[in-house]
This record gives C-alpha cells, sequence and structure tokens, in this order.
C-alpha cells in the first residue's frame, strides 16, 4: 500500500500489542506500543499509548497525528 501511495515506510505509524507486532513496529517510522503490551515489543517501539480498552490508537492520533 505504501509503494502505491508514495508513502515511505519511515513516514507511517502503526500500533502494536503482540508479539506479531514486532517486526512491523521496527520497520516504521514511529511505532506505538499499547500499554498492555508484550515486553518485547517495548524495546523497539517509539511511544505507548493506552490500552485498547481505553481507546490508546485513537487518543495517540488526536494527540500526536491530528
Amino acid at each position: 500500500m505504501g509503494d502505491i501511495l508514495g508513502i515511505k515506510l519511515s513516514e507511517m505509524c502503526a500500533f502494536g500489542d503482540g508479539g506479531n507486532d514486532l517486526e512491523m513496529l521496527r520497520e516504521v517510522g514511529d511505532g506505538v506500543a499499547m500499554k498492555n503490551v508484550v515486553p518485547a515489543l517495548l524495546e523497539v517501539a517509539n511511544h505507548v499509548t493506552d490500552t485498547n480498552d481505553e481507546e490508546g490508537v485513537l487518543n495517540y492520533i488526536e494527540k500526536n497525528i491530528l
């Protein structure tokens, strides 16, 4: 999708909370881990936001992207 839209990985933001999100957070420019994240993601995340139940993705977007 990034190639189609001309957006580099370094310009993307991604959110994750599990081990399957490790590579994704490592590759994007702004990797955001949820507060309830597995510990391995904290090592690669640029930021931490609230949990999914606390609307962490929405809160991060409102505070940092919009």
